[in-house]
């Protein structure tokens, strides 16, 4: 196929920050809508103290963009994590404007098979697997969507999901709702783990193509509806429903998550930094929701959450 003539401008942005923060920056820059996040560890010799590490992340956004707000919002960003962590060194920016970067293809080396949870295996479609014993592999092309298994925020919803799926017997009769569905790897997981009717939505077109997609890699398209739409425009009852989002956005769509809960539902809420995890609890626990489980990995925390029946 022939090159295009015209070329596409990218702001190439460097953020080189302690690995502690590390998580935390690359799904800030994600949600931040960059195309493609990528993490390096760089070791850095020192004479007069121990080798220090740190991660290099690098992200794209389009030169086309409103990259004068994007990178101040990503400055305001890292002044808070500062004054959250001041004992860790501040997180450095640096950009560069470059033309048909090939981000697209570099970040694919860093995305391999991984084991997510005791039976399902994420891998991308570009890699072979053989499956062992009872593993469930599900094939992902992120494309430009959020959602490879490697975050744990991802992780942890796909562990909270197969612990709930596997504990109850009548899960093949349940329904599930996915919010903000990215890759649709969420609602994959709960079609394969053996959930017939999921409902996947996200309000980024290019999201529910790529999940569509992936969807049908996967041959569980008739088991997910995927839909470009509004939680809160959006009506239904579940007896699962699951967010992996931002702790302001789990908050503000409190109320839409709730009525779409059965009686005896549960709720999977993820995306949750430490420092806003009771804030979460906080507002989602009733005398009819109550905490169920917690999950933690690093400075996430991911929560589940059960609605009881009322006794009459």
């Amino acid at each position: 196929m022939p090159a295009s003539s015209e070329k596409e401008v990218w702001i190439e942005i460097v953020v080189t920050t302690p690995p502690e923060l590390s998580d935390a920056l690359a799904n800030f820059l994600t949600e931040l809508g960059t195309q493609g996040v990528i993490q390096e560890e760089r070791i850095e010799n020192s004479f007069d103290s121990n080798d220090h590490t740190s991660v290099e992340i690098k992200a794209y956004l389009p030169a086309s963009g409103d990259i004068k707000e994007q990178i101040g919002a990503l400055n305001r960003y890292i002044d808070s994590l500062s004054i959250l962590f001041p004992d860790l060194d501040k997180p450095e920016v640096t950009t560069d404007r470059i033309v048909d970067p090939d981000w697209g293809e570099q970040w694919k080396k860093f995305f391999k098979p991984l084991r997510i949870s005791k039976d399902i295996v994420i891998k991308p479609t570009w890699e072979r697997y053989a499956p062992l014993g009872r593993d469930i592999v599900i094939d992902i092309d992120p494309g430009m969507a959020f959602g490879t298994g490697q975050h744990p925020s991802t992780r942890m919803c796909i562990n909270a999901i197969e612990e709930l799926v596997r504990a109850n017997q009548d899960s093949n009769t349940w329904t599930a709702l996915d919010v903000g569905t990215g890759t649709g790897i969420l609602a994959i997981c709960c079609a394969k783990l053996g959930i017939d009717k999921v409902v996947a939505l996200d309000l980024d077109p290019k999201a529910v193509e790529i999940a569509g997609i992936n969807i049908a890699i996967n041959r569980v398209d008739d088991k997910i509806d995927i839909l470009n739409r509004d939680v809160a425009m959006y009506a239904g009852e579940f007896n699962l429903v699951v967010a992996n989002l931002t702790a302001n956005a789990l908050i503000n769509l409190r109320p839409h998550l709730d009525r779409m809960i059965k009686q005896d539902g549960f709720i999977v809420l993820s995306g949750i930094m430490d420092q806003d995890g009771t804030n979460v609890t906080t507002i989602y626990q009733t005398k009819d929701i109550t905490l169920d489980s917690t999950l933690t990995e690093k400075e996430w925390v991911c929560y589940v959450f059960r609605k009881r029946s009322r006794k009459h």
